[in-house]
């Protein structure tokens, strides 16, 4: 997944996902070419299924989870997810540990695509920093 970075895979076009139907008769039983951009973008969707994410959304609040699907909204569902509240006077960056405040845990969470400011995916080996 070099190059392109959580955000742009689940934000294609005009802040949201979309999905084309093409009009070939060629490819898989959507109707998609396996070469075609949408078909590209599926795969990459269906390599981040069940991997930890991390959500930031335009309230402050951190949600991490298992990624279980999306839609055509950018509406994300999360799968064992804690919720994180943004500290309050301290710097808020990529590198600060969790641990600051004490995570609420809400399970199933479903977040609104127009609340998620980014994405990332926790890195798979334990080298380098945790998240993309």
């Amino acid at each position: 997944m070099a190059g392109a970075g959580p955000t742009m895979l689940l934000r294609e076009e005009n802040g949201c996902c979309s999905r084309r139907q093409s009009s070939s008769s060629a490819g898989d039983s959507d109707g998609e070419r396996e070469d075609s951009p949408a078909a590209r973008a599926r795969q990459q969707l269906q390599a981040l299924l069940n991997k930890t994410m991390r959500i930031r959304m335009s309230d402050g609040r951190t949600l991490v989870g298992c990624f279980l699907c999306t839609d055509r909204d950018c509406n994300v569902i999360l799968g064992s997810a804690q919720e994180f509240l943004k500290p309050s006077g301290q710097c808020w960056g990529m590198h600060h540990s969790f641990s600051a405040g004490e995570p609420r845990v809400l399970g199933l969470a479903m977040v609104p695509g127009h609340h998620i400011v980014s994405i990332e995916v926790q890195r798979e080996s334990l080298a380098g920093p945790p998240y993309l």
